[in-house]
């Protein structure tokens, strides 16, 4: 065995996921938890929304499914276990595949997404439900539920650019994408409505978030991490 197979059978793919973010937020744009402030109103009501485009977690073909998690945030966005979140996996989803993604963003399976885990103290409820995650053009549209019995979840927005050149941010000091640049944008509406978990809200005109992403980890076997 070569020292470059032994590396590489040392190493674990614990989560490869490749895809779109779509986020959106009760913060005026540019929302100030990017870079580590309290929110605009004291509190931030928001979504966090993951398209795998391609993905892996745990040997686990993920691609082409979505997860969701809808927050509230209390106050500072990096209080660990402050925020309250209800999560949406794609109803579409094989049982494998839902434990696979769950496990990865509840914190589960270390890494990243642990990191973001971290910030959660309540998971008020997981539930499956259709998604449509779409991004066309600078513009993303988010939908979660049916319509034809009510939407839990329902907002479209467009990134800001410059002659055609994205606004972007990087290195900020908290990112729902750890590693990958983030593009600034609005959210012409945003609405939730979960009532019996305590989550509605209407807004419009406020931030947004999109992105192209890329979140990996792996472990050391003979290290142990």
């Amino acid at each position: 065995m070569t020292m470059t197979e032994a590396a590489t059978a040392a190493t674990t793919t614990v989560y490869d996921l490749e895809g779109t973010l779509l986020e959106a937020c009760s913060c005026g744009v540019l929302c100030p938890c990017w870079v580590g402030a309290d929110p605009d109103n004291g509190t931030c009501e928001a979504f966090n929304a993951y398209h795998f485009d391609r993905g892996v977690i745990g040997g686990v073909d993920v691609s082409g499914l979505s997860f969701i998690n809808v927050v509230q945030i209390p106050g500072n966005v990096l209080t660990p276990g402050s925020w309250r979140v209800v999560s949406f996996v794609d109803d579409s989803a094989s049982d494998e595949q839902f434990e696979a993604i769950i496990s990865a963003y509840h914190g589960k399976l270390g890494g990243p997404l642990a990191d973001l885990a971290g910030l959660v103290g309540e998971v008020v409820a997981i539930e499956r439900a259709p998604i449509v995650h779409e991004t066309k053009g600078g513009k993303g549209h988010l939908q979660i539920g049916d319509a034809s019995s009510g939407l839990a979840v329902s907002a479209d927005m467009e990134v800001f650019a410059n002659n055609g050149i994205t606004t972007t941010l990087h290195d900020t000091l908290f990112s729902t994408v750890p590693g990958s640049p983030a593009y600034v944008a609005k959210a012409t509406h945003h609405e939730v409505n979960l009532p019996s978990h305590g989550m509605v809200w209407s807004l419009t005109d406020r931030n947004a978030i999109q992105s192209d992403y890329h979140i990996t980890y792996t472990t050391d076997a003979a290290a142990g991490k």
